[in-house]
């Protein structure tokens, strides 16, 4: 089940609210956490167990380290297991395969390729998992010893199958008691309702564009870039979007969950970039592997190496190919070279030129990104160099038929629409969200009765 989905919208939410708004205090976390594994058995009830052993493992080892506060040796090997069991669950169901057939094409070892279904979410889940056991080692974060609180931010719905990622510290208070008002429900309601208009109104609008510029046998150049301009679109308001449910979700029920996204296409450099796409799975590399790798305070050399580590997982943490690989590669050989050798250019640099600079780079990294075939791949390359042509009157087509929605899109991507909102003032603001809100209910409603393209791009990570 998906945010952007009829059954969620007109039962399983409203139910969900009524239920924990009948629910006495003392007992929300415990509705929380029913109500989450519900959300999460609804399409694999299978692996709800598998969730279970990872909430039953983590709430206990940190039990251990907090036991083994004194004793750093024991406390550090409490801190390792967790980290090995949760690897463990993710390389197992994320990568397994994977590794079977390469090693099987690279040495001819016959390892069994299992096929088994990727469970919903397992790249946030055990991340979250992981670093609350880390900070807990580390006194950033208090240990929990109420179960049911610890499962309910382990299976918080909101934020569950596609992030952010919510750090234990950043909720730890929250769980124990949160501030629910209807200041902050209506709140809640008004970005949920914008992320939705972003998945179901923008996304899945420009999406298509994409799905045949992907399934073309004759692309030419002009087409390529057309279609990877409309991906760009397509997972940044599939993404974002989902974020802002996610985030207006958590003050339905009473909790502040950080931002995940910050206009990441107005960027001047591939660093700014990075600072404002995927804000969560950005932060807990730099504070779990890059920070503790030494960061930038080592050898030149070993400076490198942390760099190129952290995009190597960030790459293959997003999918288990080859093509993930070399995303993360691609952007840990650009962040050496601006930080190396093109700072200063960027520096002087019009912004203007910046952003174009940064445009053309993170769209050459999400055809590395979306095309997982490496065959289909090469192809694409070719046709982005104009190995297959310049322009044909398809492209005139698609460019003639998407233009207004790619303006529409571009202009969204930028803070003009928040900057245009901000000037209304509190008064203006009062009287025009509720009628936004009921208008992008309706619309998207209308869009999800009607069509059957609704893909969910972050689903499986």
């Amino acid at each position: 089940m998906v945010f952007s989905s009829l059954p969620f919208l007109f039962f399983y939410l409203p139910a969900t609210l009524a239920v924990y708004r009948l629910t006495p205090l003392k007992l929300r976390n415990l509705c929380l956490l029913a109500v989450s594994l519900l959300f999460y058995g609804w399409g694999e009830p299978v692996y709800i167990s598998i969730m279970l052993l990872s909430i039953a493992v983590d709430y206990t080892h940190g039990i251990l380290v907090e036991r083994w506060r004194d004793n750093d040796r024991r406390a550090r090997m409490a801190v390792a297991s967790s980290v090995f069991f949760n690897l463990a669950i993710l390389v197992f169901f994320k990568y397994w395969d994977f590794l079977a057939k390469s090693a099987g094409s690279l040495t001819g070892l016959d390892l069994p390729v299992l096929g088994l279904p990727l469970p919903i979410g397992i790249s946030f889940y055990t991340f979250q998992t992981m670093s609350y056991t880390i900070d807990v080692y580390r006194q950033a974060a208090p240990v929990q010893r109420d179960p049911v609180a610890f499962g309910a931010y382990v299976t918080l719905f909101p934020q569950l199958i596609a992030g952010p990622i919510v750090q234990y510290r950043t909720v730890a208070d929250q769980l124990k008691g949160r501030t629910e008002s209807m200041e902050k429900f209506v709140s809640g309601v008004q970005r949920f309702s914008v992320g939705l208009a972003k998945k179901v109104l923008l996304a899945n609008a420009i999406g298509q564009l994409w799905d045949d510029s992907l399934a073309a046998e004759h692309l030419t150049m002009a087409g390529a870039w057309l279609g990877l301009a409309a991906y760009a679109f397509q997972i940044y308001f599939d993404f974002s979007g989902y974020s802002d449910m996610a985030i207006g979700l958590g003050r339905m029920f009473g909790f502040a969950f950080l931002e995940n996204f910050n206009y990441p296409y107005i960027s001047r450099s591939v660093v700014e970039f990075w600072r404002r796409w995927h804000i969560s799975l950005t932060t807990w590399f730099r504070e779990y592997v890059y920070f503790p790798l030494g960061g930038s305070r080592v050898s030149r050399a070993k400076w490198v190496r942390n760099i190129l580590t952290v995009w190597i997982l960030t790459g293959v943490w997003h999918g288990a190919g080859w093509n993930f690989l070399l995303w993360g590669l691609y952007y840990g050989a650009w962040m050496l070279a601006e930080r190396l050798l093109l700072g200063r250019w960027l520096e002087r640099l019009p912004a203007a030129l910046g952003r174009v600079y940064t445009l053309l780079i993170v769209l050459v990294g999400w055809a590395l990104f979306a095309v997982e075939d490496m065959g289909r791949l090469g192809a694409y390359f070719r046709s982005l160099a104009g190995g297959g042509g310049l322009f044909s009157p398809l492209d005139g087509y698609h460019l003639r038929s998407y233009l207004p929605m790619l303006a529409i899109l571009a202009v969204g991507s930028t803070p003009l629409a928040r900057g245009l909102w901000e000037r209304l003032g509190e008064r203006g603001r009062s009287l025009l969200g509720p009628i936004l809100v009921a208008a992008s209910l309706v619309l998207c409603t209308a869009s999800l009765v009607d069509a059957s393209y609704n893909p969910f791009l972050y689903f499986r990570f």
